[in-house]
């Protein structure tokens, strides 16, 4: 029994919401979200997200849709993989931008019982130093447009394997391109509502807390950039095995 042509879609529409909270695409959000100090600019990195991830569902479905292209799978695990990579280097960026130019930030080298090891130390305001003479992490806003886009589109990609598949399923017993499309369309436009609600429901603890508490701003970055690669790598690590 097939189903109807609204209940496809509103799947479609509740399927694209959910899509947007995986967490490859919360952790890369993530990253981008961390160096905003407005909810509003927030909700808009998750709104272009969405717009670049749609962008990609589209123009894989016109090609296996329409033009009856079939994505191999080791091209998906490709784009997978490239994935994971693009997730450890938002990580790496945030660490880095969240460092650099610190003067309450500096690295320690200490030894214990014949073994040396380093770590990351936070001073006091009256005992802070320059660790860089680099300047803040902030002055990289005005790159908030494109990142989330690209981003989106990367993530579309990877996706899009799986996604052109089901849609595939449903024009064969649909006898419809046209409705595949539209299910595409519906999908991505779930995926936008879904990753504007998350990315802003993420904006809050952040910008509220760089208002109130100046002083864990840094190390709140460095935990989300830390994140960010460790879950990089094991998202890469998943890919090999599998």
């Amino acid at each position: 029994m097939n189903l109807s042509l609204d209940l496809a879609l509103t799947l479609g529409f509740l399927l694209g919401l959910k899509h947007a909270t995986e967490a490859d695409h919360l952790v890369a959000v993530t990253t981008i979200v961390s160096e905003q100090r407005s909810v509003l600019r927030a909700g808009f990195v998750g709104e272009l997200w969405g717009v670049g991830h749609t962008i990609s569902l589209l123009v894989a479905g016109v090609l296996v849709i329409v033009l009856e292209v079939t994505i191999p799978l080791r091209l998906a695990n490709a784009l997978e993989f490239a994935v994971a990579l693009m997730i450890i280097f938002l990580g790496g960026r945030v660490l880095y931008l969240a460092l650099r130019g610190q003067r309450r930030v500096h690295i320690h080298r200490h030894q214990h019982d014949g073994y040396a090891h380093t770590h990351i130390h936070f001073h006091e305001a009256e005992d802070a130093h320059l660790a860089s003479s680099a300047t803040g992490a902030h002055q990289h806003a005005r790159l908030v447009g494109w990142r989330p886009l690209v981003v989106g589109m990367v993530h579309g990609l990877a996706g899009s394997a799986v996604l052109t598949f089901l849609v595939l399923t449903e024009v064969v017993n649909r006898g419809s391109r046209a409705l595949g499309l539209a299910y595409l369309l519906v999908f991505g436009i779930g995926s936008i509502c879904g990753m504007l609600l998350m990315s802003t429901l993420i904006s809050l603890p952040i910008v509220l807390t760089s208002r109130r508490f100046a002083r864990i701003e840094v190390p709140m970055r460095v935990i989300v950039g830390g994140v960010s690669v460790a879950f990089g790598f094991y998202y890469a690590w998943t890919i090999g095995v599998g």
